[in-house]
């Protein structure tokens, strides 16, 4: 049977064999969390979530919120000039944790620079009240 190499781990079907990448293969996955409170922000306002250091590759995240964002609110979370780079943007009507994460992004190769994520208010207004845990889960060396 013919044997293929996922992209990460290419080096080990060459002679010599080479290191796979330490950031997504054998590292450390690392959180960034950040905690926003509900104070009816509007469409096009923006959160700071996070400062993601360099090298670092996107993995997935986690939304938990105390409050729904509402039926018409929606959020996208990624860097400026591609604010839906980690989630595109969307309603979130649970109060339960929720997973997200683009395929585009987990896939990339890790960042070239720091990047600073954050959330935007795509459409409508969040709630005036409650609050949502955000928490990012980037691999890194």
């Amino acid at each position: 049977m013919a044997n293929t190499y996922a992209p990460e781990v290419a080096g080990l079907g060459t002679t010599p064999t080479t290191q796979a990448q330490g950031g997504v293969q054998g590292g450390r996955l690392r959180r960034f969390r950040a905690t926003v409170p509900f104070a009816a922000q509007a469409a096009g306002d923006t959160i700071t979530l996070a400062t993601v250091p360099a090298g670092y590759t996107f993995a997935f995240g986690m939304i938990n919120a105390s409050a729904t964002f509402g039926a018409s609110a929606t959020i996208a979370i990624g860097p400026a000039g591609t604010t839906g780079k980690y989630r595109t943007a969307a309603t979130h009507t649970t109060t339960v944790p929720t997973l997200f994460g683009n395929y585009t992004a987990a896939d990339d190769v890790p960042l070239a620079a720091a990047e600073v994520v954050l959330m935007t208010v795509a459409v409508a207004a969040l709630p005036g009240s409650g609050s949502a845990v955000v928490d990012l889960y980037f691999s890194a060396p």
